[in-house]
């Protein structure tokens, strides 16, 4: 089961999550700074001022890629880093972390695969509306700008914003995310900026580099009604609508769907929507990223016993509308996130983008597996759950590509054990497991597994 020559392998990372350093050389406050020290906010009181201390270990970690065997690898930029105030004066020593961090890549021959926004607003944005207000759409195209200024003579390829849904509808209406508000009007507005902020930023970034590849990262999901009852489809339409099709409409086709819009007029989103917006945010892409982890399964039965509207659904969250919506127990097996497994979800998600959109390049650029893990007595971490999870949704991307979809990478979450936002250090989603007290990073039989069908190309047929 070979990939396509060229098909790019990767592994992924987010600032927050891996960085540390967060009060050295000149970074801000961001958002998740002042959500981690809000009592009950994470897991544990955990917070990433440390994480795996990427910051000071980075050649060490670049090492491990090159040794793995990636040619790709995609991490974020942290605005706070970079923009302290999130506008105006710029942190040369930050944008000095990232340009070593993108010589050491080229060095060690892996393409760097920068990701402007994953989640972390400057604090001073926030303190002035954050996301909802429209303006920041435009300090990110700004903050892209200087980025694109800094580093584009060593990088092409770049992805603008990561899963704006968690970071619209997570952080302004469930309040489980940061900045941790329950306003569901805000948290359309916030998507809808969201959106722009990413169409502003590759129209001004493509202006200075046309040659460059600029998309943005999506979660995507499959979703399956319980049953053919009416309320079921319903809420499967719903759930589909503000999850997928909010985000990939205007993105790939320029507009809203018109049934959404429906839902939430009572929210009056449209009120948000000025003339040009969705010419903006239909920006030419050349790439979409996709992230994908679990399947869906939905009901509108009040009646049903399973899953209420919970984390990382509230009803708070405005896609549920004025109609109710629980998330049920689809009888799959699950990862130790409690994620149910559905590799056929992905083949579902993959072939419905070919099929339904205008034609652009696909990446997997998030899609991996979290359990409780731990070294056993000789000092190893027999993870074969993850390599199941990743084998099987590798088969079904290989899948995908023999349909026609033009799949052209994977990246897989994570290359490291590290943060993971409102679970703290909980959760362990890496490819290598870090020992947090002593940073000690020692590969997972999963990195040793991905390097194989890495230096292979493929996988083996179970024929």
């Amino acid at each position: 089961m070979a990939f396509p020559a060229g098909f790019r392998w990767g592994a992924a990372t987010a600032a927050y999550q891996i960085e540390g350093a967060a009060a050295e050389d000149g970074r801000g406050p961001s958002v998740w700074d002042t959500f981690c020290r809000t009592p009950g906010k994470v897991l544990g009181g955990d917070t990433g001022d440390v994480a795996v201390d990427h910051y000071h270990r980075f050649r060490d970690d670049v090492a491990l890629m090159s040794e793995l065997g990636l040619t790709a690898y995609r991490f974020s930029i942290s605005w706070s880093r970079v923009q302290p105030d999130g506008s105006g004066r710029l942190n040369q020593a930050g944008l000095d972390f990232y340009r070593r961090l993108v010589d050491v890549l080229l060095e060690a021959g892996i393409e760097p695969w920068p990701t402007l926004y994953h989640w972390d607003l400057p604090q001073a944005l926030e303190d002035a509306g954050g996301w909802p207000e429209r303006d920041t759409a435009f300090r990110f195209a700004d903050y892209a700008g200087h980025v694109h200024a800094a580093l584009g003579d060593r990088v092409s390829q770049w992805m603008t914003i990561n899963e704006p849904w968690c970071a619209a509808f997570l952080g302004y209406a469930s309040g489980e995310h940061a900045p941790g508000r329950r306003e569901p009007a805000a948290a359309l507005r916030a998507a809808h900026h969201l959106m722009l902020g990413h169409g502003a930023a590759v129209r001004a970034m493509r202006a200075r580099h046309p040659g460059h590849r600029f998309g943005a990262a999506v979660n995507l999901y499959a979703i399956s009604a319980a049953s053919g009852a009416d309320r079921d489809l319903d809420a499967a339409r719903r759930v589909d609508g503000m999850q997928n099709r909010f985000f990939l409409d205007p993105l790939l086709r320029g507009s809203y769907p018109a049934d959404v819009l429906t839902d939430l007029e009572e929210l009056d989103f449209d009120a948000c929507v000025r003339d040009g917006d969705l010419a903006t945010i239909n920006q030419p892409i050349d790439q979409l990223g996709v992230n994908y982890y679990s399947r869906f399964t939905v009901t509108g039965d009040t009646e049903v016993t399973g899953q209420a509207v919970s984390s990382p659904f509230s009803t708070h969250s405005p896609w549920v509308g004025s109609e109710f919506v629980r998330f049920v127990d689809g009888g799959r097996p699950v990862t130790g996130m409690g994620w149910e497994i559905d590799e056929g979800g992905l083949h579902e998600v993959l072939t419905r983008l070919h099929r339904d959109y205008p034609p652009v390049d696909l990446y997997i650029t998030e899609n991996g597996a979290g359990y409780d893990e731990a070294l056993d007595g000789e000092g190893a971490v027999r993870d074969e759950g993850r390599i199941a999870y990743i084998d099987a949704h590798l088969r079904a991307a290989h899948a995908s590509i023999a349909g026609g979809v033009p799949l052209r990478g994977y990246f897989t979450w994570s290359l490291l054990d590290n943060f993971e936002w409102s679970w703290g250090y909980s959760k362990r989603f890496g490819l290598v497991h870090v020992d947090y007290a002593t940073q000690r990073r020692v590969p997972k039989d999963s990195a040793r597994w991905y390097a194989g069908v890495i230096r292979a190309g493929g996988l083996p047929d179970r024929r």
